[in-house]
């Protein structure tokens, strides 16, 4: 089963800042599209931005400015920016890898972002 292994999550002001970590295997994370999800309570799922091996970058349109993705292939790791958080913030956020077929999708565990007001 692969893993990917979320951390960064905890309790943040309004207007803070938090950088979210995702460590992937290196026999996926060379090829194919991570992500960046989240899920707040009695809500969907939805998308936050994602980022392909080659660099390419999409965030939902409401997030732009204000969260970044980026990778770090040495270290097989996605990261998640996000600055000037607001208390609509808070979620659970959610790794995720898919193969550029989307046949193959992982998710992580989880990990909790809560933004005070």
């Amino acid at each position: 089963q692969v893993q990917l292994v979320e951390s960064g999550g905890g309790l943040v002001q309004a207007g803070g800042s938090l950088r979210l970590s995702c460590a992937a295997p290196g026999s996926i994370f060379s090829i194919g599209v991570m992500g960046w999800y989240r899920q707040a309570p009695g809500k969907q799922r939805e998308l936050v931005a994602t980022i392909t091996s080659g660099g390419t970058t999409t965030y939902t349109d409401s997030l732009k400015g204000r969260f970044t993705i980026s990778r770090d292939n040495a270290k097989n790791t996605v990261y998640l920016q996000m600055n000037s958080l607001k208390p609509e913030d808070t979620a659970a956020y959610y790794c995720n890898y898919r193969n550029f077929r989307a046949t193959v999708n992982y998710w992580g565990q989880g990990t909790q972002v809560t933004v005070s007001s």
